[in-house]
């Protein structure tokens, strides 16, 4: 019995994806719950695993758009592989020899099948993961893999160029033959190079997004400085104990989103958002974290951030890192965000103006934490300092409460145990 693979619904307003990549070949065995193929929408990019084990049969190829609840494949079950027996064969009695029959010629020796090949210890991964190994020359055995079974994603390719950058610089490209071209004429120009890819669907979505918060929202930005050193200091002193009591280590992100809760409550049309004629104000804070990926930039949304610890904040983040590596992000986790917190700091940006994230009313961008002297008290000083800024939708909030909002969250980062007092 064949099982058909079925595309499966990642949500009510999704109605067609594109078949990103396969991780088998036609004709390959999987196992049940093997990772089978991509899938990308316009909003979530997830993995569909076999429901059984068997032969993989390959309907619909890569980059081809499909419906949901389309078959792209099949899976013919273990049990239909195996053969009938064969019929018992009736035994006869042989003939009698007579003098003048001469013997049989001899039966020729079986031919002993060669060994099967050795197994190989090569990580796993999928033939497009090889393909860009190989392309940059690196070694797969140094690499580690975050997906099931250890396989090596892209991500993980991704990550560890961006850990050892000296070895995509070192690496040597596997040879490639080139056809030789007749040499141009005299005092002809080349032409340019260009290469055409289309869009994926999410790089569309996000696309459309920013183009929509341009055209339906009054944004505007406004700018300030944070003296990261006592925040700094605090996350030094008890990161070691905080990882070893929770399971997870203490970061920044931390800090800024339990800062912002304490100024939205302050500042409460920046948790709002305007539907019609009406504002919509929040009485709770889901709050969105911008995450980059290979994919494209993806904002899951912790949900009820008031209600929550330093340590179940970063759990939190930790576990949607961890979705988004293995394409398990669903669409869910993706809605329902009422605020938004973006740290380009990690990418070595130094200012920038982020843009809101519709319907809502309030974007932060943190930024690279950078040593430059300061006056504090007459005297010039140096301190690791943040430039943040917070881009808000000027409809619905006033300067005087983007400037305070942001005047807020700097004296709480600046003095990180009024968060905990509450003052």
């Amino acid at each position: 019995m064949a099982i058909e693979i079925i595309i499966p619904s990642v949500g009510e307003s999704v109605t067609e994806a594109i078949l990103a990549e396969w991780f088998r070949q036609d004709g390959d065995s999987v196992k049940k719950d093997e990772p089978l193929l991509v899938l990308e929408t316009d909003k979530v990019t997830l993995e569909v695993v076999a429901e059984a084990s068997g032969v993989l049969r390959i309907l619909v190829p890569i980059d081809e758009t499909v419906m949901i609840g389309a078959v792209v494949g099949t899976i013919e079950a273990e049990d239909d592989k195996a053969q009938p027996a064969p019929k018992p064969v009736k035994k006869t009695a042989p003939p009698k020899e007579t003098p003048t029959s001469t013997p049989p010629p001899p039966e020729p020796p079986e031919e002993t099948p060669p060994p099967p090949p050795a197994a190989t210890d090569s990580p796993m991964m999928a033939p497009s993961v090889q393909a860009k190994v190989s392309e940059l020359g690196l070694d797969a055995a140094e690499i580690q893999g975050s997906g099931p079974d250890g396989r090596i994603t892209h991500s993980d390719v991704a990550l560890y160029l961006e850990e050892n950058p000296e070895s995509a610089k070192t690496a040597v490209p596997a040879p490639v033959t080139t056809v030789p071209q007749p040499p141009p004429e005299p005092g002809a120009t080349p032409e340019p190079q260009e290469r055409r890819k289309p869009m994926s669907p999410i790089r569309q979505r996000i696309a459309e997004r920013l183009l929509e918060a341009r055209r339906n929202t009054a944004m505007l930005t406004t700018f300030n400085e944070i003296d990261m050193s006592r925040a700094m200091a605090i996350r030094s002193r008890f990161k070691e104990q905080f990882k070893e009591k929770h399971q997870v280590s203490l970061g920044f992100m931390s800090f800024f989103t339990k800062a912002c809760v304490t100024a939205l409550t302050e500042i409460p049309e920046i948790n709002a958002f305007i539907d019609g004629k009406e504002v919509v104000y929040h009485d709770y804070c889901h709050m969105g974290i911008a995450i980059g990926s290979p994919k494209g930039l993806v904002v899951p949304v912790i949900r009820h951030c008031e209600k929550l610890t330093f340590a179940q904040t970063e759990q939190a983040i930790v576990d949607y890192v961890v979705k988004i590596k293995n394409n398990r992000l669903e669409l869910s986790d993706l809605e329902g965000g009422t605020f938004t917190i973006s740290n380009g700091g990690v990418f070595g940006s130094l200012l920038s103006t982020p843009i809101l994230n519709t319907p809502q009313s309030g974007i932060l961008g943190m930024h690279k934490i950078e040593k430059r002297p300061v006056v504090i008290d007459d005297e010039i000083v140096i301190r690791p300092m943040m430039y943040v800024a917070l881009s808000y939708d000027h409809r619905i909030v006033d300067g005087k409460g983007a400037v305070t909002f942001l005047k807020r969250v700097k004296e709480l980062l600046e003095n990180p145990e009024r968060i905990l007092l509450e003052v």
